[in-house]
């Protein structure tokens, strides 16, 4: 096989006409050059140079050679530019996987902030809703994904990063009987006909823990899984539901929305990364990015 770096030190010769100036660009000694073309020439099987005067010129195979070590020259450059900007951050992909709330209220303008600081970074972007996307992150199929905290526990190799704690509201029709109350207790809703609003998982566990601690299981008498689905249901009079403030940036005009107490059910948003895998500076970034967001008030 042929020594790549030896292919370089005949480009060098070729390219000065003499051994003794290719040794001076390089650094070596005369007689580390001959050396490392003569090695060349054994593995090429070919002579590569001969002598015109006081200099040298490539023969046939010479020449074919340093041609193509120009090439390689040229690759290897770009190889290690390539590298440099990936190891910094300003080129690479991050696959993203999120679920649906967190997507319009967290992603969508962390992804942007992100853009504008990595432009050469592709981000792509997943809907997961109702998979668990833990799995993808622990086998180094997403880089990033999106969760609520989750009551199991997490898989070895998976690290939490909180970003954000999202509290559910009291969704009540217009005219109910806990409408005009400020914060109404979340005992107060025991007894009421109820309205779905979760997929099986850590989000309805987090409204059903919270319904535990308040002394009361919730009577669902609609299953939506659905935020807006869920609000035109309460809108129409045939319950309450409890829904997060991130799930109510569009909110139907006919039905009240109150903080609810005693406790205030609360589901916990976090960023799930790989624990082994390598610093890299884009990932980084786009964690920051999430925080930012959540931090003002996303």
């Amino acid at each position: 096989m042929l020594d790549v770096r030896r292919m370089q030190v005949l480009r060098a010769v070729v390219g000065c006409g003499s051994v003794t100036g290719a040794a001076a660009d390089l650094g070596y000694t005369p007689s580390a050059v001959s050396q490392q073309i003569a090695a060349l020439e054994r593995e090429a099987g070919a002579e590569l140079l001969e002598r015109v005067g006081r200099g040298v010129r490539p023969t046939p195979a010479g020449l074919l050679l340093t041609e193509y070590a120009e090439v390689i020259g040229r690759q290897v450059a770009e190889a290690e530019t390539a590298l440099a900007d990936l190891l910094s951050g300003r080129t690479g992909r991050l696959a993203v996987r999120y679920f649906a709330t967190a997507g319009a209220a967290l992603v969508a303008p962390a992804v942007a902030r992100f853009r504008s600081e990595h432009p050469g970074v592709e981000v792509e972007l997943k809907l997961t809703d109702p998979e668990d996307p833990l799995p993808d992150v622990k086998e180094g199929r997403a880089d990033l994904a999106l969760v609520v905290g989750p009551r199991d526990p997490v898989p070895d190799g998976v690290r939490l990063v909180h970003l954000l704690d999202d509290p559910y509201r009291a969704v009540l029709p217009r005219g109910h009987r806990l409408a005009g109350r400020r914060t109404p207790a979340l005992a107060d809703l025991a007894g009421e006909p109820f309205v779905g609003s979760e997929w099986p998982g850590p989000c309805l566990a987090a409204q059903l823990d919270a319904c535990a601690a308040a002394g009361f299981t919730p009577g669902f008498v609609v299953q939506s899984e659905d935020y807006v689905t869920a609000q035109g249901f309460v809108a129409a009079g045939l319950g309450v539901s409890l829904i997060p403030r991130l799930g109510l940036r569009g909110r139907h005009p006919d039905v009240v929305v109150r903080k609810v107490r005693d406790p205030e059910p609360m589901r916990v948003i976090y960023a799930a990364v790989r624990e082994s895998a390598p610093e890299r500076p884009a990932l980084r970034g786009l964690l920051d990015a999430l925080s930012a967001v959540a931090r003002e008030g996303a």
